[in-house]
C-alpha cells in the first residue's frame, strides 16, 4: 500500500498527469480495490486506453513510476519536517488558542452539512488512513487562515460520481468548501442532462485541508444518507442557471466567429431580424453579461475560433460550477458548458438533440422527410418568428433556415406528422419544442444530420426554457419557400 500512498500524494500535486492516475489505478487493482482502480482509470482517460491495448514493457512503466514515487517521497520528507516544527509551535501555544470551527449556516446547505463540516477536525483519521465507509481523508502542507465555506455544484456521469475536475481540485486542498455532485445517466456515448438531476454525493473540505466524501446513494454507501431537500432545491437552481449561461456563452462564440469580436452588450444579440442571434435574453443573462464577456475574452483569446471547447464538461475542473480567474482580474464565473451548443438530427430515430460536448441538454421528437431530408453539416442562418406571417401557418411560429438551402427546422400545422417521414425534407417540430429550440440556440449554430446516434429517450423538461421572442424578429420582406 506504500506505493499507493505516494502515488496518491503525487496526483494531489499533479491532478492533470494522466499517467500518474493510470499507475495509481494499477496499484489499487493489484491490492484488490477495484472501485478505486476504476476511478483512477477513468481519470487516466486515453492513457488507460493506450496502455491497456498496447504491449508496453513493464520495465518502462516501472521506471516512470519510480521517478514519480521518488518525487512524492522527497516532498513528503520536506512536508513532514515542516509539520513537526508546526506541531511543536502549536503545542507551545495551545493554551492561548481557542478552538474554532468554520460555520456553513449562511450558505444554506442544510444542518446536515454544517454538522458534517464541524466533525472533520475531530473525526478524520490521519493522511494515510481510510475509514470503513470509504471517506477520503487528507492533510494540507501548512495551516491556513480559516475561511467561510463556499458552495459549488458539478455534474458527472452516474458511473463516475465523485470523479472529474471538482474532485481533482479538492484533492489539492484549499479554502473550505462544499461541492455537491449531481448524477447524469449515460446513454451510449452521451450523458443526459435531465431536469432536476439527483444528488449523488457531497465533498466537504475545511480550511485545514481535511476532506470528507458523503454519498447520497443508500446502496452505494451502505448508510442512511442525510436529508438533502434544501441542497436538491439549490441544485435545480444551479441547473437552470447553467442552461442560461450555456445559451449566452454559445451566442457570444457564434457572434465572435461571425463578427471577429465579442458583442459589447446583451442587446447586440437580440436585435431586429436579421441581427437576432438570440430570440431573447433573461434577467440573469443581462445581469452576468459583462462578467461572462470578460471570462469569454480571456478564454477565447487562448483558443482557435473554431475550437469547440471541452469535449466532456463533466471531466473539466473549470466546468465544475466553481469560480475561475481568467486574465487575473477578480472572480469570474466559468459556465459548466463551455463547448458551443450544437444540434444533431437523427433520421433513423426521428430525434433532434441540443448538445454541448458529450452532454445532451434536450432530445426532441421530430418529423422528417425520409430520403428527402439531406444529410451533412449545416449552419443556422436565418432565425424567423412567424415565417408565414402568422403563427399557425405551414411553418408554424418559428423557423430556422439551414445554410443557403431550401431546408429548415420549423413548426408545423400538421402536428400528427411528428415522428413520421411526411415532410418534403424539412425538420418539423411541435410548437412548444420549436419555440424552446429557437430560444436556446443562436444563429450560427451547427446542425449535423445523419442516421442513428441519438438515444430514443426524449429529454424535454416540464418547465421549459424561457421562449418569448420580440415582434421585431419577423421578416415581412421575404416569403419563405422551404420544402416543408
Amino acid at each position: 500500500m506504500k506505493n499507493s500512498q505516494h502515488l496518491k500524494a503525487y496526483v494531489q500535486m499533479h491532478p492533470d498527469n494522466k499517467m500518474a492516475w493510470y499507475l495509481l489505478g494499477k496499484e489499487y487493482y493489484k491490492n484488490g480495490q477495484q472501485g478505486k482502480a476504476n476511478y483512477c482509470f477513468n481519470m487516466a482517460g486515453e492513457v488507460y486506453e493506450a496502455f491497456e491495448r498496447s504491449k508496453v514493457p513493464a520495465e518502462m512503466l516501472r521506471e516512470y513510476e519510480d521517478g514519480m514515487l521518488k518525487a512524492a517521497h522527497d516532498r513528503h520528507q520536506v512536508q513532514l519536517k515542516k509539520k513537526r516544527t508546526l506541531v511543536a509551535l502549536m503545542l507551545a501555544m495551545l493554551v492561548f488558542l481557542p478552538s474554532a470551527i468554520p460555520s456553513v449556516a449562511d450558505i444554506g446547505t442544510g444542518a446536515e452539512l454544517a454538522s458534517l463540516l464541524s466533525q472533520t477536525d475531530e473525526a478524520a483519521p490521519g493522511p494515510a488512513e481510510e475509514d470503513p465507509q470509504g471517506d477520503l481523508q487528507m492533510e494540507q502542507e501548512e495551516p491556513k487562515e480559516q475561511e467561510e465555506p463556499r458552495l459549488a455544484f458539478t455534474a458527472v456521469a452516474g458511473d463516475a460520481a465523485g470523479s472529474g475536475g471538482a474532485m481533482a481540485q479538492l484533492l489539492q486542498g484549499g479554502a473550505p468548501s462544499v461541492t455537491a455532485i449531481l448524477e447524469m445517466e449515460r446513454s451510449g456515448r452521451w450523458l443526459l442532462w435531465k431536469e432536476r438531476l439527483p444528488l449523488a454525493a457531497t465533498i466537504v473540505t475545511n480550511g485545514n485541508g481535511r476532506v470528507v466524501y458523503q454519498s447520497y446513494d443508500q446502496a452505494a454507501c451502505d448508510c442512511e444518507p442525510p436529508e438533502a431537500a434544501a441542497l436538491q432545491k439549490q441544485a435545480g437552481q444551479w441547473q437552470d442557471r447553467q442552461e442560461q449561461l450555456a445559451v449566452l456563452w454559445s451566442a457570444m462564440r457564434a457572434y465572435k466567429n461571425s463578427k471577429g469580436n465579442l458583442p459589447q452588450t446583451a442587446d447586440a444579440l437580440t436585435g431586429a431580424f436579421p441581427g437576432n442571434w438570440l430570440g431573447g435574453t433573461t434577467p440573469l443573462m443581462r445581469e452576468v453579461f459583462a462578467s461572462l464577456r470578460g471570462t469569454a475574452a480571456a478564454v477565447m483569446s487562448q483558443q482557435p475560433a473554431a475550437d469547440s471547447g471541452i469535449k466532456d464538461p463533466a471531466a473539466s475542473a473549470q466546468a465544475a460550477g466553481t469560480e475561475a480567474k481568467p486574465g487575473g482580474s477578480g472572480h469570474q464565473e466559468m459556465p459548466y458548458f463551455t463547448g458551443p451548443l450544437t444540434i444533431i438530427v437523427d433520421k433513423q430515430n426521428h430525434r433532434l438533440a441540443v448538445t454541448s460536448g458529450s452532454v445532451i441538454l434536450r432530445n426532441y421528437e421530430v418529423g422528417l422527410g425520409g430520403g428527402r431530408t439531406p444529410e451533412g453539416t449545416f449552419t443556422i442562418t436565418d432565425k424567423v418568428v412567424n415565417p408565414n406571417g402568422r403563427d399557425n401557418g405551414e411553418f408554424g411560429s418559428r423557423g430556422m433556415q439551414l445554410s443557403d438551402s431550401n431546408y429548415a427546422i420549423h413548426g408545423t400545422d400538421e402536428p400528427e406528422s411528428i415522428g413520421k417521414d411526411e415532410s418534403l425534407g424539412c425538420i418539423r417540430m411541435s410548437r412548444r419544442d420549436v419555440e424552446e429550440l429557437f430560444a436556446m440556440v443562436p444563429m450560427g449554430t451547427k446542425v449535423q444530420i445523419s442516421k442513428g446516434g441519438l438515444p430514443d429517450e426524449l429529454l424535454v423538461p416540464g418547465e421549459r426554457y424561457p421562449s418569448e421572442a420580440p415582434a421585431n424578429q419577423t421578416n415581412p420582406g421575404k416569403v419563405y419557400h422551404w420544402l416543408n
